[in-house]
């Protein structure tokens, strides 16, 4: 037997800790699923009091809450039995259903979606083909869009995902030379509706599928904007994307292989006045590929999720800009693992 050396200033528990952080992943997400967030975000409670509102076992009870805790998405001001249990400011924040800021629908479809097909991420390295509903010959979009319910929770939990990235972009982005602004692929119509609050003299809409249409102009309607922003319906690969000053394209590109990407660019080219600007923003891998682990695993995601999709660097996108005739072209960090690249016509 070869002997070999141990270095003893290293340790496996980072190594561990990564190897099995998706119990801790399914830990926050039995959380959302059973609404534990939404409840506290109404006042704490105790233990007996959690098994109680959600018909828990009392075996392992205290051991899921705690380790909530260890999480850092609880908090418990004592340690007797009569200790109540409360959200972290970002638990009650974004993980409380009643808030316009919940991030958990995205969380919800982690949960019941995507938490098994990454089970086949060997597979799908070996093989390099989703391992989604498009195993079965399922078309995923066509699934999601065909079901009424079922593309109504797939929207919000897009604008889950992408709220914080709005808010960023309405503030970072300098919207005062422009008039009108569309977000291509808008989804709820998140995007333009941050925007719009945040500036008063913009209008414009959002572009997507005709079954898109009364989800978008509901959520439009409850925010009273429907003055200022309408839908525009179409196939942005089969149709003409509409004109406006501002082309928005977020959490797009990634989806699509390099063909259609550069494809949308052009598109989106076209269909700008002379000036105007298109922004695309993704999770955006940094350019040494080295830190953004968001825009890693998204990217890993994507295969998981698509026939052809895969994330990018901020390099490739302006790449991809100049490519098409963009000028001035720049990167911009949004929000968490969020960047934008700004082109203009």
């Amino acid at each position: 037997m070869n002997k070999t050396t141990t270095n003893p200033s290293v340790t496996p528990d980072h190594l561990l800790e990564v190897a099995f952080s998706f119990a801790a992943s399914k830990t926050l997400l039995s959380a959302v699923e059973l609404g534990v967030f939404t409840r506290l975000a109404q006042g704490p409670q105790t233990l007996a009091e959690l098994i109680s509102t959600f018909e828990l076992h009392p075996r392992s009870a205290r051991d899921f809450f705690d380790t909530l805790i260890a999480l850092r998405v609880l908090e418990r001001d004592g340690d007797d039995d009569n200790a109540r249990y409360r959200n972290t400011p970002e638990a009650d924040e974004f993980l409380d259903r009643r808030k316009e800021s919940y991030i958990g629908g995205m969380l919800e479809m982690a949960n019941t979606r995507l938490y098994k097909f990454w089970g086949n991420l060997t597979e799908a390295l070996k093989t390099g083909l989703p391992q989604n509903e498009i195993r079965n010959d399922e078309d995923l979009f066509a699934a999601l869009y065909s079901d009424p319910d079922r593309l109504r929770g797939f929207l919000a939990a897009m604008t889950g995902l992408s709220l914080p990235t709005a808010r960023a972009m309405a503030e970072k982005f300098d919207w005062r030379p422009y008039k009108t602004v569309i977000d291509i692929g808008c989804a709820q119509g998140c995007l333009p509706v941050q925007v719009a609050l945040a500036h008063a003299h913009l209008t414009g809409g959002g572009f997507d599928l005709p079954q898109v249409r009364p989800i978008f102009e509901d959520y439009i309607r409850e925010r009273q904007l429907s003055d200022r922003l309408a839908f525009y319906e179409g196939d942005m690969f089969k149709d003409p994307l509409p004109s406006a000053d501002v082309l928005v394209m977020g959490h797009i590109l990634h989806d699509w292989g390099m063909d259609a990407k550069l494809q949308l660019v052009r598109k989106a080219y076209e269909a700008l006045p002379s000036g105007g600007a298109i922004i695309a923003y993704d999770a955006m891998i940094d350019d040494q590929r080295r830190t953004n682990l968001g825009g890693l695993l998204m990217s890993l995601n994507m295969l998981i999720e698509t026939r052809d999709g895969f994330d990018y660097t901020g390099a490739d996108c302006a790449q991809w800009l100049r490519g098409a005739g963009f000028r001035d072209v720049r990167v911009q960090h949004l929000h968490g693992a969020d960047s934008m690249v700004i082109g203009i016509k």
